[in-house]
This record gives structure tokens, sequence and C-alpha cells, in this order.
């Protein structure tokens, strides 16, 4: 999320309710069912993905995230010039300010990207799933700080409940939780870039392992200069598991893209959950790592801050979602004559409404 469509869903009311009320328009059972499929695939393969990293030991954080900036766009590029998609590129070079703004989110994910791989092979499974159960109570509060965006009382009390919970969190580790905070943070600040810049997701993942590219490449051919690339000297199998780092990259993007036009944001809303408690169960169970009393104390209070934050989106959806059907009622609108009339009216006069929904970047998790 940017961050992505289904982390601003949390911040309730922000986007059209009846995206969110009702499933996606033109859609049937059947294609909804895939959707759903899809989701649950995509947020399961970035839930399982501190599976993989270990994998290329003896490969440090650093190879293997250059490793993944090269395969990912030689993917992408292959995708791309299979469904024939390249007229963005061009545009997108003639439009500087935009491609500063990529030139951002490149440098952010980098960040993201590689304090995520490094945090999974060093035994920070825990805490990296951290980062992604605060990213939305941090996307709200950088929308207040930077966007000079509005809160409902209860989204004040969700941010500061989590607040409350990195105190806790800096008691039980001993120090501040930095690994979660610079993931929320980074992530948070890459959806609000990618926001800005409104490109599909395969296209802007395209565009940012462009700009990664180059550097990424001159890093590997100086470790293989220096006799120190595991990629040439660990095997054809683990060549192999490197060079899968831009399937592991790029195969959640294409099914969160399927789920998306498919499900309603607030199906997505819930499915993105899966991703940090399956991180954070493969921490405990799989990987044995700790969790004394006050982490759990810390948890305990980020899980209440998500949960009221969920609340209070459904409820502002309900609300808004029973207005809409009031409003059409009253000018006598019908799905098949002055629908969209009543739509747009209702939204506007909903609670909290602030426009019809934008298109929203593709999500790209570590």
């Amino acid at each position: 999320m940017t961050d992505g469509a289904v982390r601003r869903y949390l911040r309730a009311g922000e986007h059209d309710t009846v995206a969110k009320e009702e499933p996606v328009a033109g859609t049937s059972r059947g294609e909804q069912r895939i959707g759903l499929l899809n989701g649950f695939a995509a947020y399961g393969m970035w839930g399982l993905v501190p599976l993989f990293w270990p994998l290329l030991k003896p490969a440090g954080a650093v190879e293997i995230l250059a490793h993944r900036m090269v395969w990912s766009l030689a993917l992408v590029a292959v995708a791309l010039l299979c469904i024939r998609r390249w007229a963005w590129a061009g545009e997108l070079l003639r439009q500087p300010r935009k491609l500063a703004l990529i030139t951002v989110a490149a440098a952010v994910i980098t960040v993201n990207w590689g304090v995520y791989i490094w945090a999974v092979n060093s035994g920070h499974v825990v805490e990296a799933s951290l980062g992604y159960f605060i990213n939305p109570l941090v996307t709200i509060a950088m929308g207040v700080l930077l966007l000079k965006e509005r809160l409902r009382p209860l989204q004040w009390v969700a941010v500061g409940v989590g607040f409350a919970a990195v105190v806790v969190l800096t008691v039980g580790y001993g120090r501040p939780p930095w690994i979660s905070l610079v993931l929320a943070f980074s992530f948070a600040t890459y959806g609000l870039v990618k926001k800005k810049v409104n490109l599909g997701g395969v296209e802007s993942l395209a565009a940012e392992t462009a700009i990664q590219f180059l550097p990424a490449l001159g890093y590997l051919l100086w470790l293989s200069a220096q006799g120190d690339s595991t990629f040439t000297s660990e095997g054809p199998g683990h060549a192999a598991l490197l060079a899968a780092t831009g399937l592991v990259t790029a195969l959640p993007l294409v099914c969160f893209g399927a789920a998306a036009i498919r499900v309603p944001l607030s199906t997505l809303g819930l499915l993105q959950y899966l991703a940090p408690v399956f991180q954070f169960l493969l921490g405990i169970l799989y990987f044995h790592e700790a969790m004394p009393p006050e982490r759990w104390a810390g948890f305990a209070l980020v899980w209440l801050a998500l949960a009221l934050l969920t609340w209070n989106a459904l409820r502002t959806a309900h609300r808004s979602a029973r207005a809409l059907r009031a409003e059409a009622h009253r000018i006598g609108a019908t799905p098949q004559k002055g629908g969209a009339r009543a739509a747009r009216s209702a939204h506007d006069a909903a609670p909290g409404a602030s426009g019809p929904a934008e298109p929203e970047p593709l999500d790209t998790r570590p």
C-alpha cells in the first residue's frame, strides 16, 4: 500500500463508498471469486516471503537487493514487451516532475526492500512484521503533518494508542524498534509519492527498477570483479534462486492487480492484514524469535489501534452508503435511470466524503 489503495482505505470516508459496500460494478460472482483468490494469493505471498530470503544465503542483503532490482526489471520488461504497453514510457520521459517523483519512489523503496531483507536474514522477522502493522498509523500521521488532513476523534485515539505501543515496544526491545519504524515510514512515503505519480503498478515497478538498474548492475559487476559474488561462486541452483527474486517481486503485484479490479476496496482493506499476520506467525513459530511479555503488550496495543481504525472505516462507509440510498430514494432514482447522478449527489452529501475515489497505484511490498 500505496501507500496503495488498501492502506488509504483505512482512512475512512476518503473513497467512494459504493465501491466499498457493493461488489465491483460489472463483475459476476465468478469474477469476484477469482478476485478474492488473487487477493489471498497476493497477500499470502507477501506474508510468506520471509521463507524465501534465507534461501539466498550466503549472499548478503545488498547483493540480494541488487539482484532483485536487476531481475525485476528484466521480468517486467519482458511482460510489457509481450503486451505491447510502452506508450507510458515516452510520456513519463517528457514529464520531468513525474520522473523526479519516480526517482524518489525508487530511492525510498530501495531502503524499504534492503532493510526488510536484512531484517529477515538477521533474525528480526517479528520486528519487520510490526512495520507493516503500524504502516496505516504512520500513513495517517503523515497525512496530518504533510497534507494538513483532519482526523475524526476515533482516528486520533488510534494514533495515540499506536504511539503508546511504540513506547512500550521501545522498553521491550531496550531500544526504539527502528526496523519497524524505517519500514513503516519508508513504505508510507513511497505510497504518498506513488499517489502523486498515478502510474499503474507494473509500469511503476518498471520505471523504478529502471532507475535502480545501473547502480545495481554496477555493484554486482564490482562484486564479481572482487571475487565476492555468490551468483558465480555458489552454483547454478543458487544463481537460479537469485534470479527468482524478480518473480518474487512481480508475481504478487500481478495477483494484486487482478484482485483490485474485481473486489471491493473494503475486502482488500481487510485482506491486507494477512501479510503482517503471516510474517508475525512465521517469526514466532518458524524462526522461534523471542516474545517477552512487554513485546506482547506492545503488539496488543498496535492491534487495538488497527481495530479502531478498521471499525471507524467500516462504520463511516456504512453511514455513507445509507446516505446514498436515502438520496437516491429522495430524487426517485433507480439503478437504470439517474443512478449515476444519485450516487454523485449522495456521495457529496455523505459524512466524510471528499470526492470520488482516485485510481490508486498497485502495492509493492517486500
